[in-house]
């Protein structure tokens, strides 16, 4: 049993404020002395680098539908264990989850896997009274669901709170925070959300701390904590990566990051050192060689398209990627790492290991897939199932090889990606932890 208290940041929708008041909790309880533990439902990689900022902490991710429910608390208790706080952004609306699959993957089914108290962020603008219907039919929806208060958002003036404070005292719910309208926190957006943090360190660390302020000077943190402490101890022991024998010689297995290449899990890097590999970052954007000892390559996903002029002008690391693949090495691409792989990215030159062309598109590719590897590969046997997502607004020409990665089975069937040599390259995002085989795999590949 595992006792943290915790609090699930929920709202009835997006853009309601969700992130702010996470992300600002997570930077006020530090503030305080406290060791906070951040977490986010979804597959979403961004949000997670503005909660390690807060935190100085990992951000992890709690995706049921790719982990399946039963790794949430393990996954949840690995991040949280030794802290004071566990901080859980939500996702959507709080009863928002995997298209067509009910409850799966929603804020309100890993609420009720972490027995975790909701605060429902309400964009309280445009209403006054009808606030109270509002906090009421998301509160009695699901009896599992445990909303423990409501903190306002946008609220425009003293007058409006207090009509907002009358109307809620009739649903027994309190209200333990009121933000005032304000000018937008500076987290600026592209096509696939929040800038990266990578890509603006400095000024998303003046974002964190605004964001803090605003909470601490709104909400009633002593009152928040007094409800996160209600969460009853978790059952069950942390997830922990099985380690695997040692090698003689640790295999080094270079991991793309830097500005172009931030979407990574925790996880996979844990998997990778527990079945015997020395893990080493790179940054594409800079590094001229891959690190000293290559014997495998990982490059995630990112925005590679609003970097191709740099990727593409770093010529002498595309003709190392290139002749690392040659060789035969693994090499595992997902989406980004991908388009880094393919022929050209809107024109420019990239590393031309895949007979492939790569160009932006309007057309936004987002969603959960199931998906069989159609072959044998150096992440996983033909046959293997896994769940991910697809996330991107790019489109790759064609979008398979004679030998495909992936059979996508829903929601519409389709081979996509690549298998060639050692090389597996795929739009599709998945979390290892789900199947840590896959991260063993590709290191024992590596070291033969």
């Amino acid at each position: 049993m595992v006792s943290v208290p915790r609090l699930v940041v929920a709202a009835p929708s997006s853009g309601s404020g969700k992130t702010t008041v996470a992300t600002g909790l997570m930077a006020a309880f530090a503030e305080r002395g406290l060791a906070v533990s951040p977490h986010k439902v979804g597959p979403d990689y961004i949000d997670p680098g503005y909660h390690a900022l807060a935190t100085g902490r990992p951000g992890r991710n709690l995706d049921a539908y790719m982990c399946g429910p039963d790794l949430i608390g393990p996954l949840f208790t690995r991040g949280a264990g030794g802290c004071d706080l566990a901080v859980v952004e939500g996702v959507m609306g709080l009863y928002d989850g995997a298209s067509g699959q009910g409850e799966l993957a929603s804020t309100a089914q890993v609420s009720k896997l972490l027995r975790a108290p909701v605060v429902l962020v309400v964009d309280a603008s445009s209403q006054s009274r009808s606030v109270a219907a509002l906090v009421h039919g998301f509160a009695s929806w699901d009896p599992e669901v445990r909303i423990g208060g409501v903190i306002l958002n946008k609220v425009a003036s003293d007058r409006h709170e207090a009509l907002l404070r009358e109307a809620l005292d009739e649903s027994g719910l309190p209200v333990l925070g009121v933000l005032r309208r304000a000018p937008q926190v500076a987290t600026p957006s592209r096509h696939l959300g929040l800038v990266p943090v990578a890509e603006r360190r400095a000024d998303a660390l003046d974002a964190v701390r605004a964001m803090g302020d605003r909470v601490r000077e709104g909400c009633d943190l002593d009152a928040l904590m007094a409800l996160a402490r209600t969460a009853p101890a978790l059952p069950g022991e942390a997830w922990e990566p099985e380690r695997h024998p040692v090698p003689p010689a640790r295999p080094v297995v270079a991991v793309a990051g830097g500005a172009a290449f931030t979407f990574a899990y925790a996880e996979h890097a844990e998997l990778l050192g527990a079945a015997g590999a020395e893990v080493v970052v790179f940054d594409p954007l800079h590094d001229e060689k891959l690190p000293a000892g290559t014997a495998g390559l990982v490059i995630g996903g990112g925005f590679p398209e609003v970097y191709a002029p740099e990727l593409s002008a770093n010529e002498p690391l595309r003709r190392a990627v290139t002749a690392l693949a040659a060789s035969g090495a693994p090499v595992a691409a997902e989406c980004a790492g991908l388009l880094y792989l393919a022929r050209e990215l809107d024109g420019r030159p990239m590393c031309g290991v895949l007979d492939a062309s790569a160009r932006m598109s309007e057309r936004l590719t987002l969603g959960y897939r199931q998906a069989v590897a159609v072959s044998d590969s150096v992440l996983a046997a033909a046959g293997t199932r896994m769940r991910g997502h697809e996330f991107h607004r790019t489109v790759l020409e064609p979008g398979s090889g004679e030998t495909p990665a992936w059979g996508l089975l829903q929601p519409e069937r389709r081979v996509e990606g690549f298998v060639r040599g050692g090389v597996h390259a795929s739009y599709l995002h998945t979390h290892w932890a789900a199947e840590p085989g896959v991260a063993l795999r590709f290191v024992e590949r590596c070291g033969g």
